[in-house]
């Protein structure tokens, strides 16, 4: 048991350091979007409360946090002794697959589909994929959900690569829904029986669905890919349905 604690103190040790670093990354790449109401050509900028920047701020903060306390703790029960001087951490190939595994799903979310492809459906299959495709953990369900995310974000970046073809028509949409659908099924027909698992599909449909609609229309925040297959739609019905019923 004590060393099964030892190797655990020494995982959260390096995953707080990749935390940190992910974490730093991205709240650095955020302050490139604008927040302090530039004067740019002599236009002013948006208000604070009004910029894109607050909730990747708000959320990569957090991350920063706890990948802090997690480094904190894992110091203080003997993790990082155990994982600077140990050959290793007790990983074995299934362990390498998992870390492996959750490395490139996000990569090619984040890189591949979120600025590409509607974030409901990304974020949906992104959350199915880690759901069905992780808890089990076995390492087949692993690089299946994996490589189902890689498919849709490979065609994405390949396609539509520029900037200027974000906003093109829906095929790489299209790919994704399929995609998501497809593991869906599987994970219905392949994947564990429990609690968590049976709530994927809610999870993965609301989920997306409320952030998306708090970012938007409660927040005030961009969205990534505002025209995408569902958002659009989304938008759409917001401005010209619902939004009249209380403004008349």
């Amino acid at each position: 048991m004590e060393q099964d604690k030892a190797i655990l103190r020494a995982r959260d040790f390096w995953g707080a350091l990749t935390l940190i670093a992910v974490s730093i990354f991205f709240l650095w790449r955020t302050t490139f979007i604008p927040m302090w109401g530039q004067n740019n050509a002599g236009v002013a900028g948006i208000n604070w409360y009004e910029s894109a920047a607050i909730v990747p701020l708000g959320i990569f903060t957090a991350l920063l946090v706890l990948g802090v306390v997690l480094l904190g703790v894992a110091i203080r029960e003997g993790g990082a002794q155990h994982a600077l001087t140990s050959a290793g951490i007790g990983w074995d190939r299934d362990e390498a697959v998992r870390f492996s595994s959750i490395a490139v799903t996000l990569a090619f979310y984040i890189f591949g589909l979120v600025p590409r492809v509607d974030f409901v459906l990304c974020s949906g299959l992104l959350i199915t994929a880690l759901i069905w495709g992780f808890h089990a953990g076995r390492t087949a369900q692993m690089m299946i959900a994996a490589a189902i995310v890689v498919v849709p974000a490979t065609y994405a970046l390949i396609v539509h690569y520029p900037q200027a073809e974000w906003g093109k028509p829906h095929d790489d949409d299209w790919l994704t829904l399929a995609a998501w659908v497809l593991l869906t099924v599987w994970g219905l027909w392949r994947g564990p029986r429990d609690a968590v698992a049976k709530a994927t599909i809610w999870i993965a449909v609301l989920a997306p669905l409320i952030l998306v609609c708090a970012m938007a229309f409660g927040f005030r925040q961009n969205v990534p890919n505002r025209g995408g297959l569902i958002f659009s739609q989304i938008e759409y019905h917001y401005y010209v349905t619902l939004r009249p019923l209380w403004r008349d």
